[in-house]
């Protein structure tokens, strides 16, 4: 009964060994490749006309995505609004 107790303390043990090293690698590696910071390329603004075609493009898809699943033609699919969550 003692073996067994021993058995299961030292895979416990093991294993919050690895973990704990494996937090000390990670934080090690976070402060040595931290340091560099790369600036973000600028995006650029997207005009009105453009965010209008993504909307159209994107009511396609979703129709397109609806009636797949439904089984149906895509002209029987109508979406009347989409709202962002």
């Amino acid at each position: 009964m003692d073996s067994n107790i021993f058995v299961c303390l030292m895979g416990i043990g093991t294993v919050f060994f690895g973990l704990i090293c494996l937090i000390v690698l990670t934080s090690l590696m976070g402060l040595v490749f931290g340091k560099r910071q790369n600036a973000a390329p600028a995006v650029p603004v997207a005009s009105p006309v453009s965010a209008e075609l993504n909307r159209q493009e994107l009511i396609a898809a979703v129709s397109a995505a609806i009636a797949e699943d439904l089984g149906t033609d895509i002209s029987g699919i109508r979406i009347l609004s989409i709202k962002e969550l």
